[in-house]
């Protein structure tokens, strides 16, 4: 089969792409012949070596897969093959990533593919999806009626929590860099869209969310304490899921005197118990055309690296998909 790896880590240029044995499958797991894989910010940080973990070699790279049931193991009683799955959360904790034409994959983590939906947007929806739904609703327990900021309503995670807060009945203001992404966000439902290079984000929170947010959904690399707790309503929450080397500065006293909360949370960690309620009602919205990928490029698996390259220039734009088929 031909696949994606790397035998160490460091910049894009350490991704090969040629031939590999096939997986064999273990006990409890499933193959799955890949249609697309998606591309995380959290693929460049392992294969760069910045997240130092013990990786098989060859790795191949990948949280994210859709295709189609190959094999089964024995043990497997809830696929069958010829089945439409989706995977999330491999390449990580010693798991074998997903840039494969076959994966092997424990079951507790493989879920059924809407019907209707193709395999590049169920690839796209997984991890980000997956990471909005635990923070929305096991974290935040995000409720109808309240109000969700959250930054880059056009990305990754962000257009999954735009759409996810939307879904339940929530008010969300997001921002965007451009009028194009502005657009883009829109369309996914958000109601206000802050254009921070016409408008500070802190004038637009001060105009749309004039008793402050409820919850706010930090995405950059470099949280703004300061920011976000202005803007909080009394009892607000924040949510962190990036910047591992930040070290900004926090103001306690407005924190505590409001009576926030901060979340700081990393998706794979979630157990597979978790991760599967995220699953069952992410395929239910992908079904119903309620949780849509922004997918913002797709490339051929064979140029892995230049999507990696294009990953880490923070230009994206939505998610990066790479197809087998």
């Amino acid at each position: 089969m031909k696949a994606a790896y790397l035998t160490e880590t460091g910049t894009c240029d350490v991704i090969q792409y040629g031939d590999q044995p096939s997986p064999e499958l273990a006990p409890g797991q499933v193959l799955i012949q890949v249609a697309a894989v998606s591309v995380n910010p959290i693929d460049t940080y392992v294969r760069s070596g910045l997240v130092a973990v013990d990786l098989p070699k060859p790795f191949y790279p990948g949280c994210d897969a859709a295709g189609v049931v190959a094999q089964v193991a024995e043990d497997v009683t809830d696929f069958e093959v010829g089945q439409r799955v989706w995977c999330t959360n491999q390449g990580l904790l010693g798991r074998q990533g997903t840039f494969a034409e076959q994966i092997a994959v424990d079951a507790q983590w493989v879920y059924p593919s809407p019907d209707g939906v193709d395999d590049a947007t169920v690839a796209a929806n997984a991890l980000v999806g997956v990471t909005a739904h635990l923070g929305l609703f096991q974290r935040a327990k995000l409720q109808s009626g309240q109000t969700v900021f959250v930054v880059g309503g056009s990305g990754g995670v962000g257009s999954m929590v735009v759409q996810m807060a939307k879904n339940v009945g929530a008010r969300v203001i997001t921002t965007a860099g451009s009028p194009e992404r502005a657009e883009v966000a829109s369309q996914l439902g958000a109601d206000h869209v802050i254009q921070y290079r016409e408008q500070s984000i802190a004038d637009g929170l001060a105009e749309f969310a004039m008793e402050g947010v409820d919850l706010f959904w930090e995405t950059r690399r470099m949280p703004d304490f300061d920011l976000a707790v202005n803007a909080l309503a009394d009892r607000g929450q924040m949510i962190v899921m990036a910047g591992r080397d930040s070290r900004p500065e926090f103001p306690v006293g407005p924190f505590y005197v409001k009576e926030c909360t901060l979340h700081g949370f990393v998706m794979f960690k979630g157990s597979a118990a978790e991760i599967a309620v995220c699953a069952a009602e992410m395929n239910q919205w992908m079904a119903a055309g309620k949780l849509n990928a922004n997918i913002a490029k797709t490339f051929p698996l064979s140029e892995a690296a230049e999507a990696h390259r294009l990953q880490e220039s923070d230009n994206v734009g939505g998610k990066i998909v790479l197809t087998l088929q």
